[in-house]
This record gives C-alpha cells, sequence and structure tokens, in this order.
C-alpha cells in the first residue's frame, strides 16, 4: 500500500516492503529529508523536539529518527511518550525549530506515522511537505563527526496544564466546586498518562481510569466513536459517574458519554467548546465541512460568523488565521482554541466540557440544551488508481439537483437540515461517506443511498 503523505504526517503500516510502508527504513529516509530541508531552511542545525504515542513501534521509529536528525547536526530534544498538542505547544515555548511525532492518532494498531510541526507546533504546509519529498530523491548526509547533542524534554505536562488554567475566561473555582466525578478510557496510550493530571487540577474525582496501562496494544480500535467504547457506558453506569471522557492514542480528540452511559455524541465536543468560548467571547467560528451543522446554528445563536474549511487540522487553522476565529476546529472531538495554541487538543475540549456543565445541573440537561443532528460515517475501499474526481463529483451533482454543492474538499451536498459529504481520506485509502439528518434513520438511509450511487 502507498505512504499516505498530506498534512496530517506521513503515513502508513510499518510492516511488509519499504517504499510502500512506514517501515524502519521509510522513517530513516523520510526523517533524513527532513532533517535535510530543516537545515536548508535555517541555514544550520537547529533545536527539535520529539516524542511517540505508546505504539510499541514507536519505541523503533523514535530512536531511528533521533540518531538521523543527530547526523545532520540537530540537537534533539526527547520527550518520549507525550501528546500531539503537549509537544506542538511546547514547542515555540522551548524555542525550537519544529517537532517530530510518532504517533498515527486514531488509526489501528499496526500503522504509525510522522507528524512533522513547525517552529510554531503547527503541520507543515503542503508546498514545505513536497519540498520534502524532493528530497527523498537526492539525499545528502553532511559529515558525522559532529552529531547533534541528545536531552530529555522534562516538565511540558505542566507547561501544557498551565497554558490552559491562566485562561481567565475559565470557572476555575466554579469547576473545582462541583467535584465532578468521571471514568476515563485511556486507549493504552498517553492519555493515562496527561489527562488525569490535568483533572486532578481541576478537582475532579477520576472514578475509574480504563485501559490504563500506556503499552500501545490498544484495547479497542482507537478512534473514540461509541460502537468502540462499550466499556467506558458501562463503567460510567456502574460509577454513577457524571461524565465519561475518551480520548485516541495521541490525545488531540476527545469524546464524552453521559451518565447513562449514552454518547453524548462526538460531533458535540467541539459544539461545547464553542456555546462556552461564545458565551465570553465573541468571535468567528471555523469547522471543518464534515462537522455537525449544530456548530453553525451556535454561532448563528450568538450572532457570530461561521466559515467552513476542509477537512484537516492545517486546513481549519489556515481558516481560523484568516478570519480571526475565537474557537473552531473538527467534528471528529478536535476542539482548536488558539487563545492556548493552534491544535486539535483533548486537554482543552475537556477543560472546556467541564467549564459549561458548571452551568448545568447534569451533563443530560447540557446535551438537551443543543439542536440534534445524527450522523454516519461510513467508507468504500479505494484502489490505487484513484477515479477522475471532477467526472464523479458531477454525476453526484446531476442526480442531486436540489442540494447546494461545495467542492472546498471532495463533495457536499446540503439540503435544508441535512447533508453528506463525500471525500477520500487523507490518513487511510477509504474514500469517506459523512451524512447527517435530523433522525437517525434518515443519515443511514442518505448514506447508504450515496454508497450505492458509488458502486
Amino acid at each position: 500500500m502507498p505512504l499516505l503523505i498530506s498534512a496530517s504526517g506521513i503515513r502508513g503500516t510499518t510492516e511488509g516492503q519499504p517504499h510502500h510502508n512506514l517501515t524502519p527504513l521509510d522513517a530513516a529516509t523520510w526523517t533524513a529529508a527532513w532533517a535535510a530541508w530543516l537545515r536548508e531552511t535555517h541555514g544550520k542545525p537547529v533545536p527539535i523536539l520529539v516524542g511517540q504515542d505508546a505504539r510499541p513501534s514507536g519505541t523503533i521509529l523514535r530512536p531511528i529518527a533521533i540518531q538521523i536528525l543527530r547526523a545532520f547536526g540537530h540537537e534533539v530534544w526527547d520527550a518520549g511518550l507525550i501528546t500531539t498538542p503537549t509537544l506542538a505547544l511546547a514547542i515555540p515555548a522551548l524555542g525550537a525549530a519544529g517537532g517530530l511525532l510518532l504517533t498515527a492518532s486514531h488509526n489501528p494498531a499496526g500503522w504509525n506515522a510522522l507528524k512533522l510541526l513547525n517552529e510554531h507546533g503547527e503541520f507543515l504546509p503542503p508546498q514545505a511537505l513536497q519540498t520534502i519529498q524532493e528530497h527523498l530523491k537526492n539525499l545528502s548526509f553532511p559529515a558525522t563527526e559532529s552529531p547533534g547533542p541528545v536531552q530529555p524534554a522534562e516538565n511540558l505536562l505542566s507547561l501544557h496544564i498551565q497554558a490552559i488554567l491562566r485562561q481567565e475566561i475559565l470557572p476555575l473555582e466554579a469547576i473545582r466546586a462541583r467535584r465532578f466525578r468521571v471514568v476515563l478510557d485511556a486507549i493504552n496510550s498517553g492519555g493515562a498518562l496527561y489527562v488525569p493530571p490535568l483533572l486532578e487540577a481541576l478537582n475532579v474525582q477520576v472514578v475509574k481510569v480504563l485501559h490504563s496501562e500506556p503499552h500501545g496494544r490498544f484495547a479497542h480500535p482507537p478512534e473514540p466513536l461509541p460502537h468502540h467504547l462499550t466499556d467506558l457506558s458501562h463503567a460510567v453506569q456502574e460509577t454513577h459517574a457524571d461524565l465519561g471522557i475518551a480520548v485516541d492514542p495521541d490525545v488531540d480528540r476527545v469524546a464524552f458519554f453521559l451518565p447513562d452511559g449514552t454518547p453524548f455524541g462526538e460531533e458535540y465536543s467541539l459544539v461545547v467548546a464553542v456555546d462556552y468560548i461564545l458565551s465570553q467571547q465573541k468571535g468567528p467560528v471555523v469547522a471543518n465541512l464534515s462537522t455537525t451543522q449544530a456548530v453553525q446554528q451556535i454561532a448563528e445563536r450568538y450572532g457570530v460568523p461561521f466559515h467552513a474549511s476542509a477537512v484537516g487540522e492545517y486546513h481549519v487553522v489556515q481558516k481560523m488565521k484568516a478570519v480571526g476565529a475565537v474557537i473552531g476546529g473538527e467534528g471528529n472531538g478536535g476542539v482548536i482554541w488558539p487563545a492556548v495554541h493552534y491544535g486539535r487538543d483533548a486537554l482543552v475540549g475537556i477543560t472546556l466540557m467541564l467549564a459549561r456543565l458548571t452551568a448545568f445541573s447534569n451533563a443530560h440537561e447540557l446535551r438537551e440544551s443543543y439542536p440534534s443532528y445524527y450522523q454516519v460515517k461510513i467508507s468504500v475501499p479505494l484502489s490505487e488508481s484513484p477515479p477522475d474526481w471532477k467526472a464523479l463529483w458531477n454525476r453526484l451533482k446531476a442526480i442531486s439537483p436540489t442540494a447546494q454543492a461545495i467542492e472546498i474538499d471532495g463533495l457536499k451536498l446540503q439540503w435544508p437540515q441535512k447533508w453528506v459529504h463525500i471525500r477520500p481520506s487523507g490518513t487511510e485509502p477509504i474514500l469517506r461517506i459523512y451524512a447527517e439528518a435530523p433522525t437517525q434513520k434518515e443519515a443511514e438511509d442518505l448514506a447508504a443511498q450515496f454508497k450505492n450511487y458509488l458502486s
């Protein structure tokens, strides 16, 4: 299978033949190309922050990446097991010139990725990735008599937590006074180490941590979708907790469960964040095209502009900067609060959920305050020879003459109160079909209808 190359990283399975997967050899050559590009861009070796999620393959790939960076003279600050948002926030705070995280985020075990970040802790633009890819064709190592130094990067979690808690619009005393009780699903990765200290700082009692051993052998598929989180659902009911919290392996996405064990709705993690921020500070909102329309309706409720972007953190961040958004993100549970940093951050999402809950008697009451929509997410495998996208979009538009067509990213067809979004994934070899409607059956029917059109 070809490597998947996008702003979200160089991603693939770690077994098999080189050049078709993210094998140790591929990780070495891509890191070398990036290291060469860094030297060319800065005119000298620079300090780089490196870390990984808990996947066992990371313990092989991270040392390889570190030694390759050192071979180019770069100084390496090794963060070990860390979350994507923690590493991203720490890069500018420490004055590093960039960062590398070995994580395939929500992808299944067996996958990994090189997530490349710039000096601001943000994903590299497509043109930078293209230039790095050109370096692969003509790699040239410098003399290695003076390799770059390596040292541990310490106290980064504290840096992350303090960056959140110092935000003046947070009702910290009100959160602490409520003494919320939560269950956490840490999916055998960084969430086990990075989420509880934040909750402790907020006087939240973690009554149970599921899958707390950060060994990277995931107890269930790592994407925080309801059908993957049945253990969390049962534990919330059994412990009479106020909230269930699930994060993905690199802790940039968060999903919540209600006290009765039902999902709050992954899409609604961003709805809550938008609601809280706009209740304190007015300003534009940005979300990607696959995000629930409830976000736009909350923005309209507060009388602020809403802007849609292409899917992917890089695209959301660029749109947020362009319009001066005060909050934004992706409906997959990725909350971006620029006051903290421009990146998806589950710790931010958790804090904003707790902040909003202080104004309600319980999470059920909060959920009922929002318009309800149901989303269905299905996929169709892609062959190595992709279709003629323009011809495909034109055919689907012809089938749906009453829909508003949006072609910012794939094809989104919008009707009053419902939509379908069809696009090739940037992280897996699949075509994603997302549909949303006021009822589950309408959403299922809409998704099935367009899957049939594609078969």
